[in-house]
């Protein structure tokens, strides 16, 4: 699968889009990190500089991709105040996702956007340059030290591919039969492929951003991940083995060929803390400020818009609204239609017996 080709959110404002099937738990999680980035770094410093380039990695469409903006913007509007400065920096934004993203729906938004800032902020915040950058965080995106401020909110966990070694190439069958990422079935080269897979892209990212991020600028990073620093824990697997089981009954029934479910693996990955901490003290480019881990209902514990609709048909749509694009990719539309029914059910089925939590991981660092 060739992520940059395949990978993006379901695009418009349809039932299935991201647009419509977003949530912004996570942001307003990470808002008192991104608060306290940016005060420690102006603080710090002393000074405003004259421009002030901030990032926001995996920016997707949507009504959340330039909400971390605008708390970026707030947060330095209130240290303005703080310091009596009467003009704020001149800001440049660049908004990054990889090359199918729905860039055309963001760009549609930027006129409200910049009428609401206006509005609010009035004449004596500076002006706010926002550009979109197509590429792949796993490598460079920008010139070297331009940026002050970057933040990633639900993109980490997406691996730069499919990890080596899992389409049967090597040894002549599929090794994670039945699968679609990490379970309990799955043999100890898969696990070790998902852990190099994700070590690659990670302190890739850390590398890259070393270069682009000025001394003292900060990231906030916020991803899924685990609590335990055990890769086959229930929280972080029950997704993929809920679809998984999903796919297979359709595979009992003559709907699915059994080696196409076989031959599909999920570029997901959901690090712990102490993973994570090792690659940030190896890589040696950015000190760990503070972490934290959070527990996130899967629907993003906002309440039921329609009372005919199901939490089942609500988290199903959510992840349909991520995942249809490479699962269409693989399996068919037909196919994707069909699964993503079923795979409401089973999630309705499981909730009668137990709750579905995930884990977020939320770390901010300093540019060394």
């Amino acid at each position: 699968m060739d992520m940059i080709q395949v990978f993006h959110m379901n695009k418009g404002e349809g039932e299935t889009s991201y647009a419509k099937n977003s949530t912004n738990k996570v942001l307003s999680i990470t808002k008192s990190f991104l608060e306290a980035a940016i005060e420690d770094y102006l603080t710090k410093f002393g000074y405003f500089p004259e421009t002030m380039a901030i990032a926001e990695l995996g920016c997707s469409s949507g009504p959340n991709a330039l909400m971390a903006v605008s708390e970026i913007l707030d947060a330095v509007a209130e240290k303005c105040l703080e310091f009596g400065r009467r003009k704020s920096p001149e800001l440049m934004v660049f908004l990054n996702d990889l090359p199918g993203n729905d860039f055309n729906e963001v760009f549609a938004s930027l006129a409200s956007f910049h009428a609401k800032l206006k509005d609010e902020k009035g004449a004596d915040f500076g002006p706010c340059f926002i550009a979109g950058l197509p590429g792949s965080f796993h490598g460079r995106i920008v010139p070297n030290n331009c940026l002050h401020i970057v933040h990633s909110s639900s993109s980490l966990h997406w691996l730069s591919q499919v990890p080596t070694g899992l389409d049967g190439k090597e040894h002549g069958e599929m090794v994670n039969k039945g699968k679609i990422y990490l379970s309990k079935t799955s043999p100890k080269s898969v696990i070790s492929a998902y852990m190099l897979q994700f070590r690659k892209d990670f302190m890739s990212f850390l590398k890259c951003r070393s270069e682009e991020v000025i001394p003292g600028g900060r990231m906030v990073l916020a991803f899924t991940g685990r609590s335990s620093t055990d890769p086959l824990c229930e929280i972080a697997c029950a997704f993929s083995d809920l679809i998984a089981s999903t796919l297979m009954t359709m595979v009992s029934e003559g709907i699915l060929d059994e080696e196409r479910v076989d031959s599909f693996n999920v570029p997901y990955y959901a690090p712990c803390l102490e993973e994570l901490k090792q690659m940030i003290g190896e890589e040696a480019s950015f000190s760990l400020d503070r972490f934290e881990a959070f527990e996130v209902e899967w629907d993003g514990g906002e309440k039921m818009e329609s009372l005919e609709e199901t939490r089942g048909e609500r988290i199903a749509k959510m992840h349909r609204a991520v995942l249809e694009p490479m699962f269409d990719h693989h399996f068919g539309r037909a196919v994707v239609y069909e699964l993503f029914i079923r795979y409401a059910r089973v999630i309705d089925h499981f909730l009668s017996k137990q709750a579905l939590k995930s884990i977020y991981l939320i770390i901010s660092l300093t540019r060394n």
